[in-house]
């Protein structure tokens, strides 16, 4: 079969070295008694070891031509092709009553961002979520305070989920290669927040202010909510910058901002 040439605009690269596929299937470990959900098949460089591991497959992909390259390949019964995008796609409905779901993939550099937060969004219908990603950005999903990959995504994301680094991905993994190195990343929704923010939404804009100007001291970053009194009486150093300050640091500024808000 004539091989699909990837295409710029869906940021197509396609993973082809079965021993990283293998592995990344091992730290995947999918079993019969769950729903596994694949965005972005390909070529099925993954779908097919996969589905040597379990007898139904559920996957999202975009790409036209993949769809009809999938339907040909494999047996119908034993995949669900969902046609459209991922990042408008509503996921809750493929959870079983009572369970949830399985998310993987190896995703598009230029949709990792939004599509995460799409899922976040409907994270309750969700078990856990393993993806092939850019490096840079396994590195921020992962980060700790104090080092230069801490930021919003580390922060919003972490709020949610525990993450974990599972393993290093070359570029020469793909075809055509990337020019970055790439990871895989394992996400798994959290029971329950850590450190529950009273306010959410008041949460994530403190959050994206304060690393919009994350040069900044966080008591000039966020002088709009809270004063320096006020944000070390939230336990944090109003001297501190953006990226010094921990998960629990910024959910317990948002929570006294918002009883100074309840107090007007």
């Amino acid at each position: 079969m004539k091989d699909h040439a990837p295409r710029k605009r869906f940021g197509q690269h396609f993973l082809t070295d079965t021993a990283l596929v293998e592995r990344m299937v091992r730290a995947i470990a999918p079993n019969d008694e769950q729903c596994v959900v694949e965005i972005g098949p390909g070529q099925g460089a993954l779908t097919l070891p996969l589905l040597d591991a379990i007898q139904h497959l559920h996957v999202v992909e975009l790409d036209r031509d993949l769809i009809d390259r999938l339907q040909r390949t494999i047996a119908s019964q034993r995949i669900t092709i969902h046609a459209g995008d991922a990042l408008k796609f509503n996921f809750k409905p493929l959870a079983p009553e009572g369970k949830k779901i399985r998310i993987v993939g190896n995703l598009p550099y230029n949709i990792s961002t939004p599509l995460i937060f799409h899922l976040i969004d409907q994270i309750d219908c969700i078990a856990d979520m393993h993806f092939m990603l850019q490096k840079e950005m396994v590195d921020r999903l992962v980060a700790v305070p104090s080092t230069p990959d801490w930021g919003r995504l580390s922060i919003m994301v972490q709020y949610f989920c525990q993450c974990d680094y599972m393993f290093f991905v070359p570029p020469e993994a793909f075809s055509p290669p990337p020019r970055v190195d790439s990871a895989v990343v394992r996400l798994t929704p959290r029971s329950a927040p850590l450190f529950p923010a009273t306010d959410f939404r008041l949460f994530g804009q403190m959050v994206n202010q304060a690393f919009t100007q994350r040069r900044k001291v966080i008591s000039n970053a966020l002088k709009s909510w809270l004063t320096a009194d006020e944000i070390r009486a939230a336990g944090v150093d109003p001297g501190a910058r953006p990226d010094a300050i921990s998960l629990e640091g910024f959910v317990s500024m948002a929570n006294y901002a918002a009883t100074q808000q309840g107090k007007e």
